[in-house]
C-alpha cells in the first residue's frame, strides 16, 4: 500500500486542478464530468468552474492512484469504483466507455461535525417544538430512518441526532463507508470491505450486523441503508435492540417504507411479502425526512409516526410535523416552516411516566395570521 504522506502528495499532482476546491472547506462536493467539464457544490447549489484538466491520462492516473492507495482494481473490467480519502471524503469513479464525458469522479467531502439542534434551528431548518420531539424518540429508543434525496443532507442529519443519545450508551456503527462522525465517548465503527484483485477477502454489511449482534450494542447505526441489509436492519430493530438509526434514499414518508421493503426483498433469505410488511411495519417507528430546496438550503418536511399495517395490509403513517411552504422570498429564499400537524404522539403518556418533559403545546397547530379577521 502506498504511505499516506506520499499518497496524499501525488493527489494533489494528479488533481492539481481541483487543489483550490479540496482546500476550500466551503465546497462541499467536486464533480469532474470528463477532463473539460468541473463542478463544485457550495451551500447547495452547484456552480460550474473554469478548471479543467489539460490531460486526460492525469484524471486517470490520479483515479487509478486512489485505487491503488485503498488497495481496490480500477480497469475496463472493473470501471466503478468507491473510495475514501484520508481525510474522509468519498469518492466515486467511473470509466469510459461506461462514462460517455471520459473519466467521471465525484469527490464528497465531510468538514469537522459541529452540526447540533440548536444550529438546524438558528437556520430555520427545525423548529424547537419538533426539534423537542425528536430528542423524546431517540430517549425513548424509538427506531428511526432518515430518509431524502441525494444531497439532502441525511448523513448530517442523523450525525446531529445522535449527538441526542445518551453518552452512555454503547453504539455499533456500520457503514459501506465511513461518514458518520458519532460524538459519544462509546462507539464501535464497523466498516464494510469490497474483495481484493482475485475476489478474496469481501466483507458485507449483512456480515458485520452478525458480529454486532454478539459485541453487546445498546443501538446499532446504519449509515445507509442500499441493499438486502434492510432485512439484517428491520431483525436488529426487532429483536430488542431498540433506538437503532439509519438513512435511505427516498421522497416521501410511505415511499421510505416501501423502499426499505424492496430492499429487504434483495436479501438471499426468502420471506412471504405479508410476512416482510409485516416485520418493516413493526420495525420502523419513526421517520424523520429531510430534502434540499431550490434555494440550496435543506430543511426537514415531514416527522411521521408509523403505526403498523392497516386492515388492508398498507401501511399506516401518522403525521406529527410537516413543512409548509409559504412562497418564496427575497433572492429566490424558499419561506416557510415545519408546522405541527395536530396529532398527539401515541406514546405520550408512556414518555410522562418515564419522566420525560413533553407538552401538548408542541402538537397543537398555530393560527395563521393570514387567516385572522
Amino acid at each position: 500500500m502506498i504511505p499516506k504522506e506520499i499518497f496524499e502528495q501525488s493527489i494533489r499532482r494528479y488533481f492539481s486542478p481541483i487543489a483550490p476546491y479540496l482546500d476550500d472547506d466551503s465546497v462541499s462536493e467536486i464533480m469532474i464530468n470528463g477532463p473539460n467539464e468541473i463542478w463544485i457544490e457550495v451551500k447547495g447549489k452547484l456552480h460550474k468552474t473554469d478548471a479543467r484538466f489539460e490531460v486526460e491520462d492525469d484524471l486517470f492516473s490520479g483515479a487509478k492512484n486512489i485505487a491503488q492507495y485503498v488497495g481496490k482494481t480500477l480497469n475496463e473490467l472493473n470501471p466503478r469504483m468507491d473510495a475514501r480519502l484520508p481525510d474522509g471524503s468519498r469518492v466515486h469513479v467511473v470509466l469510459p466507455p461506461c462514462a460517455r464525458n471520459g473519466v467521471t469522479v465525484s469527490i464528497r467531502r465531510f468538514g469537522k461535525f459541529s452540526l447540533t439542534m440548536e444550529k438546524l434551528i438558528s437556520y430555520g431548518s427545525i423548529t424547537p417544538e419538533a426539534a423537542n420531539f425528536i430528542n423524546i424518540c431517540v430517549q425513548m429508543e424509538r427506531n428511526m430512518i432518515v430518509a431524502g434525496g441525494t444531497g439532502s443532507g441525511k448523513t448530517s442529519l442523523l450525525n446531529c441526532i445522535s449527538t441526542l443519545i445518551e453518552p452512555s450508551e454503547r453504539i455499533l456503527v456500520i457503514e459501506d463507508s465511513t461518514e458518520l462522525q458519532l460524538q459519544q465517548p462509546h462507539v464501535v465503527m464497523l466498516e464494510a470491505r469490497g474483495p481484493d484483485s482475485k475476489g478474496r477477502g469481501k466483507v458485507e454489511i449483512g456480515d458485520l450486523f452478525h458480529s454486532a449482534m454478539r459485541l453487546r450494542p445498546d443501538r446499532i447505526v446504519i449509515g445507509e441503508i442500499r441493499g438486502g441489509e434492510a432485512l439484517s436492519l428491520l431483525q436488529a430493530m426487532t429483536s430488542g435492540h431498540g433506538g437503532s438509526m439509519s438513512t435511505t434514499h427516498a421522497t416521501y414518508p410511505d415511499d421510505t417504507l416501501r423502499r426499505l421493503e424492496t430492499m429487504a426483498m434483495m436479501s438471499e433469505v426468502e420471506m412471504p411479502l405479508v410476512a416482510l410488511r409485516s416485520q418493516v411495519a413493526s420495525a420502523i417507528q419513526l421517520i424523520v425526512q429531510t430534502s434540499r430546496f431550490n434555494d440550496g438550503s435543506r430543511k426537514l418536511t415531514h416527522i411521521v409516526e408509523c403505526l403498523g399495517l392497516s386492515e388492508n395490509g398498507e401501511y399506516k403513517i401518522y403525521p406529527i410535523f410537516e413543512f409548509r411552504h409559504r412562497g418564496y422570498g427575497e433572492g429566490g429564499k424558499v419561506l416557510g416552516q415545519m408546522e405541527p400537524c395536530g396529532n398527539l404522539p401515541t406514546f405520550m403518556d408512556a414518555a410522562k411516566e418515564r419522566g420525560l418533559e413533553i407538552d401538548e403545546s408542541w402538537f397543537r397547530p398555530k393560527q395563521d395570521p393570514r387567516r385572522r379577521r
